[in-house]
């Protein structure tokens, strides 16, 4: 059974988005033919989550409906990748006769020997345990978007005791600046014309390459690259965010004045038994500081409800902060309970229902939070990167204000068609709880 064309189911988060075009290049360099066609499709691979609950279930579910393409479709493989495959592959591979191979995080470079094994041996693989394994350069990616992400490390060395991730992906790797410049070149010269930094933990960057954080040196040298519009940096842990970062960010004109900094929660107690390394008191000097020091800046940042132990008064510290700071953009996660982690054997364990209604009235409060620094932004004129169009002259796009897929849009009207990818001038006329809507300054 010869294998030709193949599709990639890509779950989870950005990582695994870029984990996938890396899979694609390989394939693609191999001959193999990479089509969106599941139906059409010789392999499925599917890159799947495995970081919390909802994604584990997100992913299995995935996997079972690209089982049935194996019967009713052309497919006569499918292959398992990304964390969940990392994590569970023996359980995979016994509990689901259909799936022909397994790939580790770490071993995504395997991936065309993988097949090509298949296509001679029919036997199911097995490839795992790797994590450490350096990022894979001088692979040319095929996809540009106006916006793509960019890997700058991978792995973390945090160990947050309800954290899997580092032992899904390792210890915390920087990869080198001059491959990261290359790589931005590259997209910039296909028409990409915004880059988003990741890595488990960005404000670590070149810790452990180059003996000291160096995430402000890769964003000074960024700025200059022709051809890019934004430059925009998630997962920037609290703890080690410098000055000469905040000297980057305020003075770069292409760096965003937008960060996300997942800080999970504001209780003392529970920020030390989740291993945390800030405090109360370091978060608030931190956002104070910003907000002085970079004016407009977007503060975004995520928080967990319901880890063991936590009390009413503990929930009711954190809403009381969440009331006072007031974040521009801001997430909630239940507690997930994880094998693996120090975490899961904690005592006091919270029920799910409070979990959710712990969840569900953060999130309540930030909805009345969001609905007014949107109104704020009516009669303002502010910059659009063009999207989608949903209908005749009328788009979506982002402003600076939103990263995409987990915050707003911006709604724009216009007397005249508008090119996706473009960055117009908007002035905003009406605002909803999240979103902005505004009209195209002719």
């Amino acid at each position: 059974m010869n294998i030709n064309k193949i599709s990639i189911v890509t779950l989870g988060c950005s990582k695994n988005e870029i984990d996938s075009e890396l899979m694609m290049s390989i394939l693609k360099d191999r001959n193999y033919t990479i089509t969106n066609s599941l139906n059409e499709s010789d392999l499925i691979i599917v890159n799947t989550c495995g970081f919390i609950d909802k994604a584990k279930e997100e992913s299995i579910e995935a996997i079972w409906e690209m089982t049935r393409y194996k019967k009713t479709g052309n497919c006569k493989y499918l292959i398992l990748s990304g964390c969940l495959a990392e994590r569970y592959s023996k359980e995979l591979l016994d509990e689901i006769p259909e799936v022909d191979g397994i790939i580790g995080t770490g071993n995504i470079k395997d991936i065309a020997s993988i097949i090509d094994n298949l296509n001679k041996s029919k036997e199911r693989i097995t490839k795992v345990g790797n994590i450490n394994e350096q990022y894979l350069e001088g692979i040319k990616r095929i996809s540009f978007n106006p916006t793509e992400y960019v890997r700058i490390s991978e792995g973390c060395n945090n160990y947050c005791t309800y954290c899997i991730i580092p032992k899904l992906r390792g210890k915390y790797r920087s990869r080198r600046m001059d491959d990261i410049i290359k790589e931005v070149k590259y997209l910039a010269d296909n028409g990409v014309k915004e880059v988003i930094l990741i890595g488990q933990n960005t404000s670590d960057y070149g810790i452990d390459l180059y003996g000291q954080y160096c995430l402000d040196k890769l964003l000074d040298r960024l700025n200059n690259i022709d051809g890019i519009k934004w430059i925009r940096i998630l997962y920037l842990y609290p703890d080690n965010f410098t000055d000469d970062l905040i000297r980057s960010i305020r003075d770069n004109e292409k760096i965003v004045k937008y960060v996300d900094i997942p800080l999970q929660h504001i209780n003392n107690k529970i920020l030390k038994k989740m291993n945390r390394r800030t405090t109360r008191e370091d978060i608030i000097s931190l956002i104070n500081k910003l907000r002085k020091e970079i004016p407009g800046i977007v503060i975004r940042t995520t928080f967990i409800v319901g880890f063991p132990g936590e009390t009413d008064e503990d929930f009711n510290d954190l809403v009381d902060f969440i009331k006072e700071i007031k974040f521009e953009k801001l997430g909630v996660f239940t507690y997930s309970r994880e094998e693996g982690t120090p975490a899961y054997n904690l005592p006091k364990q919270v029920p799910e229902e409070v979990k959710e209604f712990r969840r569900d009235r953060i999130m309540e409060i930030q909805r009345e939070i969001s609905e007014k620094i949107m109104a704020d932004n009516v009669g303002k004129t502010i910059t659009v990167l063009i999207e989608e169009e949903i209908e005749k002259n009328t788009y979506i796009g982002r402003s600076y204000m939103d990263s995409p897929d987990i915050d707003g849009i911006v709604y724009v009207n216009s007397r005249t068609n508008l090119e996706l990818g473009s960055f117009v001038k908007v002035k905003i006329i009406d605002s909803l709880e999240y979103d902005l809507i505004g009209e195209v300054i002719q």
